[in-house]
C-alpha cells in the first residue's frame, strides 16, 4: 500500500493494521528469523509462565513444612521469568522496529544486519524502559491505595466509598494503564528511530499522541484484550483443565494458543511502528528518508550526524 504523506493522517485502525500486517511480505526470511528467535520465545514464556507457577502456588497453599523451600523456588522462577520477559520484550522491539525502519528507507534488510544492530538499540530501549517503569511504579502505588481503599469501604459497609473506589479503579486502569502502555510503546520508536531515549523519548512520544490518543487507546485496548483471552483460555484448558480435558487436547489447545499469541505480538510490534509513522505525519513532522537512513547507519558503524530539518517527503507506506 503506497500512501502519500498527507494521507497518513487520515489512516484508519483498519489501515494501519492492513499495512502492519503486509510488511513482513517485504522481507519474509527476515522476519521469519526474527519471529522464531525473539518473538516466539517471548510469547512461549509468557503462556508457559502458569504452568510451573501453579505447581509451586498448589504446594504452598497447602499445609507442609516445605514452604520455605517453595517459597524460594517461587521467588527465583518469578526473578528469571521477569529477566526473559524483560530482555527479550526489548530485543523483540528493536528488532522489528529497526527492520522496518530500514524496509521504508529502501536500506539492505537481513537477520545479521539487525544482530549487529540490536546491541545499540537495546541500550537506548532500556534506558527508556527505566523511565517507563518509574511511572508505572508511581501508577500501581495509586491503583493498590486505591485496592485498599476498597476493601476499606467493603468492611465498614460504605456504600459512597466503595462506589468512589470502584469507579477510579476502573478508571485507573482503562484510562491511566492503556495510555501508559501507549506512551511506552511509542517512545520505544522514537528510541529506536530518533536522536531521543528515556525521558527526551518519553515527552516526545507524549507530543507525538495529542490528537491521536484515541486511536492508540483503541489499538492497545484491542491489543491488551486479545491478550487477556488468549491467556485466559490457556489457563482454563491447558494448567487447569486437566480434570475435563485430556492431555492431547491440552497440547493441541496451547500449541494453537501460543502460535496465536506469536502472531499477536509480531503484528502489535509492526502496529506500533506505523502508527509512529502516523502520528509524525497527522503532526507534519515527517522523517527524510536520507537522514532516517543515516540513523540506522550508526547503529552498524556506519554513523552519519542525523539532520536537524526533519521533513517527510516521498515517503511510502
Amino acid at each position: 500500500m503506497d500512501l502519500q504523506p498527507e494521507e497518513l493522517q487520515f489512516l484508519s485502525t483498519a489501515d494501519i493494521l492492513k499495512e502492519s500486517t503486509s510488511i513482513p511480505k517485504r522481507s519474509p526470511k527476515t522476519f521469519y528469523l526474527i519471529t522464531l528467535t525473539l518473538v516466539f520465545p517471548l510469547s512461549f514464556a509468557i503462556l508457559a509462565h502458569a504452568l510451573f507457577t501453579h505447581p509451586l502456588l498448589s504446594q504452598i497453599s497447602t499445609p507442609s513444612d516445605q514452604h520455605a523451600s517453595q517459597w524460594t523456588k517461587l521467588l527465583l522462577f518469578q526473578f528469571c521469568y521477569l529477566i526473559f520477559l524483560f530482555a527479550f520484550s526489548l530485543l523483540s522491539t528493536a528488532a522489528v522496529v529497526f527492520t522496518v525502519a530500514s524496509l521504508y528507507t529502501s536500506k539492505p534488510v537481513s537477520f545479521a544486519s539487525t544482530l549487529s544492530a540490536i546491541p545499540s538499540v537495546f541500550k537506548r530501549l532500556f534506558i527508556t524502559y527505566l523511565w517507563v517503569s518509574l511511572t508505572m511504579i508511581v501508577y500501581n502505588v495509586v491503583f493498590v491505595a486505591f485496592l485498599v481503599l476498597l476493601l476499606v469501604a467493603v468492611d465498614t459497609q460504605n456504600p459512597v466509598l466503595f462506589f468512589f473506589a470502584m469507579i477510579v479503579i476502573f478508571l485507573l486502569y482503562l484510562v491511566v494503564h492503556v495510555y501508559i502502555t501507549a506512551l511506552w510503546h511509542l517512545a520505544s520508536v522514537v528510541s529506536v528511530l530518533e536522536p531521543l531515549f528515556g525521558f527526551a523519548a518519553m515527552k516526545k512520544s507524549y507530543e507525538l499522541l495529542k490528537g491521536r490518543t484515541r486511536m492508540a487507546a483503541v489499538l492497545v485496548f484491542g491489543y491488551l484484550a486479545i491478550c487477556g483471552t488468549i491467556n485466559g483460555i490457556f489457563g482454563a484448558v491447558v494448567v487447569h483443565g486437566g480434570d475435563n480435558y485430556g492431555l492431547f487436547t491440552r497440547i493441541v489447545v496451547g500449541g494453537f494458543l501460543v502460535g496465536t499469541l506469536v502472531i499477536v505480538n509480531l503484528v502489535g510490534l509492526l502496529v506500533q511502528s506505523v502508527f509512529y509513522y502516523v502520528c509524525k505525519s497527522y503532526h507534519h513532522q515527517g522523517i527524510d528518508k536520507s537522514a532516517l537512513y543515516d540513523h540506522l547507519g550508526g547503529y552498524l558503524g556506519e554513523y552519519v550526524p542525523l539532520k536537524s530539518s526533519i521533513q517527510l517527503e516521498n515517503m511510502d507506506v
